[in-house]
């Protein structure tokens, strides 16, 4: 790679090699060539004088692009599409004066960014099925394993380790579920000429329209879509691109939450990420282990949610049947999308298969706090006793407020147990007060609840999607 120019950090750090390929030129081109042959295919079926030959010999040349001669043709045409055109037929002299027939620059260009946007999803859903299947090995693992809970970050009822990571699944299921629906009902744009009127194909069809209909039909056939785009100016609706950059920044939100609360944990000493043996955390602090991982998930993460208004302001902004205000923008937009959401992804999973769990630390929290949780059953089982309901819930309001200012001012340890024990109106030892301090009592359905939804929804997801579980990722740094 050139030192001395600028290198994307997509291709050198954050995506594979696989999402790289797919907005590669190579890529690009051999698609062109792929809907020129379905077109003269379709033309040859339709009836025009299009030959079994010339679509032969088209075939033969698909992969093997020329591709200095037609640098040296765009540098005469100044236009991209016609000096391919230009350079296939030089491999092609047969065929040459029947390639891109009736059609103009958006054929090629606007169905090869529908192909590429689908064979990118296809990518992201792969990895997106086994970054599921990854937190569900810890969920399941964890699912007993009591756990402080937190609303505003702030101590609440105990959940467990793996409850928590199903509330990470349930976005990656809710994130599945749209990347289906959206690959699902991917259209082509088909061959609707330079305003969308299919004119040129009429005149070629000799006014037949229903050879019309027909040809985008054969072609969105033979590329492996069910249809295209029933009507459009001379591109499609722009707006696909604004649902397929949304369906990834759902993708980015839920990775970035994830990174989030794994970060916080991280500080709380209770999970970390993976940390390699002779990964540096600060050049300066030589102790620390910085979640530099998950920091990344979340930095790429912004960007996409970000990258995401582009096109929805170039959906918004194209005058009648087209204008080119959305080339350049959309060549950048779409394809950092997809590289940003690929290495989202790897992060993502390369994180979730290797978390550190320190039980002890959960545990110490957990009980750190669980005294105060614990209170009302206390006060009902001092009730039993005979005591009263109303003295005694103002006794605990003002152990309470007693041991928590032992903890934040004097910061010590909390003593609740002990004031209450202590106390005569609760009728109790410290002994029977810890007997009822079991965190599993007070972790509710969160074992039941985890086990249900991995059983009942992960699970079937997996069945289904078993091929393409298994997949090894690579973080470059």
């Amino acid at each position: 790679m050139a030192n001395d120019t600028y290198n994307t950090p997509f291709n050198s750090r954050y995506a594979s090699k696989e999402m790289q390929y797919i907005y590669s030129p190579d890529f690009k081109f051999k698609t062109w060539r792929k809907l020129w042959i379905a077109l003269a295919e379709a033309e040859n079926e339709l009836g025009l004088n299009v030959t079994q030959e010339q679509i032969d010999e088209l075939k033969e040349h698909a992969e093997d692009i020329n591709y200095d001669v037609a640098r040296e043709y765009e540098k005469k045409f100044r236009h991209d599409v016609m000096s391919h055109v230009h350079a296939y037929g030089e491999q092609c002299p047969t065929a040459k004066g029947i390639i891109h027939l009736g059609a103009t620059s958006c054929y090629v260009g606007d169905n090869t960014d529908v192909i590429t946007m689908r064979e990118a999803l296809l990518l992201i859903k792969k990895k997106l099925v086994n970054a599921i299947a990854s937190v569900s090995k810890f969920a399941d693992e964890y699912k007993n394993m009591p756990c402080l809970g937190f609303t505003h970050f702030q101590p609440a009822q105990p959940t467990t380790v793996g409850k928590r990571a199903t509330l990470w699944l349930m976005d990656l299921v809710m994130d599945l579920n749209e990347v289906d629906h959206v690959l699902d009902s991917l259209m082509l744009l088909g061959s609707k000429g330079t305003t969308g009127t299919q004119a040129s194909f009429l005149e070629l069809f000799d006014g037949d329209h229903e050879k019309c209909k027909e040809l985008d039909r054969r072609i969105a056939e033979k590329m492996g879509f069910k249809a295209c785009f029933p009507v459009s100016g001379q591109t499609y609706a722009r707006k696909l691109d604004t649902i397929v950059c949304n369906c990834l920044a759902l993708i980015a939100q839920s990775c970035c939450k994830f990174s989030n609360d794994l970060r916080l944990l991280q500080n709380l000493k209770e999970i970390e990420e993976p940390f390699e043996k002779n990964q540096i955390g600060s050049s300066a602090m030589a102790y620390k282990r910085n979640p530099m991982r998950s920091e990344r998930i979340a930095s790429l993460s912004r960007y996409v949610m970000i990258d995401a208004l582009n096109p929805a302001w170039t959906a918004s902004a194209q005058w009648f049947e087209r204008t080119l205000d959305d080339s350049a923008n959309k060549r950048v937009s779409v394809a950092e999308a997809f590289l940003a959401t690929d290495g989202i992804l790897d992060l993502y999973i390369n994180v979730t298969s290797g978390l550190v769990v320190y039980p002890k630390v959960i545990e110490a929290r957990l009980m750190s706090e669980l005294p105060f949780m614990a209170t009302e059953n206390i006060m009902m089982d001092a009730v039993k006793r005979g005591g009263d309901r109303q003295e005694l819930h103002e006794k605990i309001r003002q152990h309470s407020m007693a041991a928590g200012a032992v903890v934040k001012v004097e910061g010590g340890k909390n003593d609740l147990v002990e004031r209450i024990a202590a106390d005569p109106a609760f009728n109790t030892t410290k002994e029977e007060i810890l007997a009822i301090l079991k965190p599993e009592n007070f972790v509710g359905r969160a074992p039941e609840q985890t086990a249900d939804f991995l059983n009942e929804v992960i699970n079937p997801i997996l069945e289904e999607n078993k091929d393409l579980i298994g997949l090894e990722v690579e973080i470059n740094v």
